[in-house]
């Protein structure tokens, strides 16, 4: 069996065996139906769907929970207030499609929504809405390391933001909440286009942090790969480019949406808020820089340990064959003298015995002495 089959195999053990973690797809029952019909894709969650209710601008701040749909409307007042409803939870889709009829969202922008297997995109629509959809990124373990992602989707309208979340975990969106409630920054004195950024740069600051855990890990690798550490398996090189593509193939995507961002010329995202959608473009492609960068050293590592696994089996190989040239002169001569004929004129010496020893071990010493003059040992 060859390298690379007897990878394969032992890569394989290891998946079946629970070693390397394998992402959960969920399947998806909205195949087949209508365009725009709402079907939940992902995880099961017990926990009901809550939506908060913030408006604010440069002067007064409120916040509380809805409990009614005719709340979710944003505010008539002309005080320039922004309105801003935080959705926490995706899987009830009759209150989501309720909330989208109170705003005149799209069917396939909702259909959209409750798909968290659905790809980063960015969609404008004719009824005034911008819907941009992108994964925030969780550590779920260090050692083995684990990442999973989480569906986040925003609809900016004039003057509020809807931001749709999962009830995974804690609301990845508090930093932000944190600064308009201390009236810290700018994001209380500029608009919706402006919140949904400081929003999304809370999600390209968590990838940071993700690359972090990333780097160490890949750190950890090379120094196992560089001191030849033997309980090193090609599958903890394999979990760890796993881990790597499934980051590049979420991050990816948003380069162009934040692009598209900034030179389309859209109503709803004012043009003293471009150099900040500039800025973060420029925090995405150092991610997406740092994650290629990644994938072609983990790349070289494995490379590097195949090759340490080859040279120390032919490290092994060549022990073998020294042993086994050494003695295949010796079993020459004793199968010589171990054959049953009648009469051999050896046998006859009193000191015959010893002659042979001798002999034998004159062989012996004459070619482990060639093999180091041939540098072979």
């Amino acid at each position: 069996m060859n390298n690379s089959a007897a990878t394969d195999e032992s890569i394989d053990t290891d998946i079946a065996n629970g070693k390397v973690k394998k992402h959960k797809r969920y399947k998806r029952h909205n195949l087949l139906t209508s365009p725009g019909t709402l079907t939940y894709i992902g995880p099961d969650i017990e926990l009901k769907t809550r939506i908060e209710r913030i408006q604010y601008n440069d002067k007064v701040f409120t916040q509380d929970s809805v409990k009614s749909l005719v709340e979710c409307l944003p505010s008539a007042g002309s005080d320039g207030q922004i309105t801003w409803l935080d959705v926490d939870g995706i899987h009830e889709t009759g209150l989501i499609e309720k909330l989208g009829s109170v705003y005149q969202l799209h069917p396939l922008l909702l259909e959209d929504v409750v798909n968290t297997e659905h790809k980063p995109k960015l969609e404008i629509y004719d009824t005034g809405h911008l819907f941009l959809t992108l994964k925030m990124l969780h550590i779920e373990s260090v050692s083995p390391l684990e990442i999973s992602s989480e569906h986040v989707s925003f609809v900016l309208g004039e003057n509020y933001l809807i931001s749709f979340q999962e009830e995974l975990t804690s609301d990845i969106f508090t930093p932000v909440l944190d600064r308009l409630k201390a009236s810290v920054g700018k994001t209380r004195k500029n608009g919706s286009d402006y919140l949904l950024f400081a929003l999304m740069d809370v999600v390209v600051d968590n990838y940071f942090i993700v690359l972090e855990k990333l780097g160490d890990q890949l750190d950890l690798v090379e120094d196992q790969v560089i001191r030849g550490v033997q309980h090193l398996s090609l599958a903890d090189i394999y979990a760890l480019k796993r881990e790597i593509t499934l980051v590049r193939r979420l991050i990816w995507p948003l380069r162009d949406i934040i692009n598209q961002l900034i030179r389309e010329d859209n109503a709803l995202v004012s043009k003293k808020t471009i150099p900040y959608y500039r800025d973060l473009y420029d925090h995405v492609m150092q991610v997406i820089d740092t994650i290629d960068s990644y994938r072609e050293l983990l790349a070289s590592l494995a490379d590097v340990h195949l090759s340490t696994i080859s040279n120390r089996m032919n490290s092994v190989m060549k022990t073998l064959t020294i042993f086994s040239a050494i003695f295949m002169p010796l079993t020459f001569i004793v199968g010589v003298y171990g054959m049953n004929f009648h009469y051999l004129p050896e046998l006859s010496y009193h000191n015959g015995y010893f002659y042979v020893w001798g002999l034998m071990g004159v062989v012996t010493v004459g070619m482990v002495f060639y093999f180091r003059w041939k540098k072979w040992l």
